[in-house]
């Protein structure tokens, strides 16, 4: 079983700062209370091949996590992929942004997530809470971009 959620919010801020803020990749703990910690492979600007190493923490569980980026057109296309092995991945997820004119973006989210072994009984259950908070999540990047 699989299935995709997004969400969606207007940011107060330019689409290039705001493209910035979501390509550099580092900055989800800032909006995700699930992940406690991320690092970039290599170091230096994203770019299409760029790896993001993160733990997070779901349903009381610690993993670990490799996403890629698969698809950075500045300033309105970021795509990733999962690498790593658990049990719920996210072969495709991204953002897609729209100028709202100068000062405003339209930021949505999005993630496919598919059920590996185990995960085949439990992603039913991921994805429902992840379409409850899809717009509440957009809301913290909202918040989190405006704050930088």
């Amino acid at each position: 079983m699989s299935g995709k959620f997004s969400g969606s919010a207007v940011i107060d801020r330019p689409i290039a700062e705001v493209f910035d803020f979501l390509a550099a990749g580092t900055n989800d703990p800032k909006f995700s209370p699930r992940v406690l910690s991320i690092r970039k492979e290599p170091d230096g600007p994203s770019r299409v091949g760029t790896v993001f190493v993160s733990q997070v923490k779901d349903a009381g569980m610690k993993t670990d996590r490799r996403f890629e980026l698969t698809a950075l057109d500045a300033p309105t296309k970021i795509r990733w992929t999962e690498l790593s092995k658990n049990s719920v991945t996210v072969p495709e997820g991204g953002y897609d942004l729209e100028d709202l004119g100068g000062t405003q973006t339209k930021v949505t989210i999005f993630n496919t997530l598919v059920g590996h072994g185990f995960g085949k009984l439990i992603v039913g259950f991921a994805l429902k809470a992840a379409v409850k908070d899809a717009d509440a999540f957009a809301q913290r990047i909202k918040t989190a971009v405006e704050a930088s």
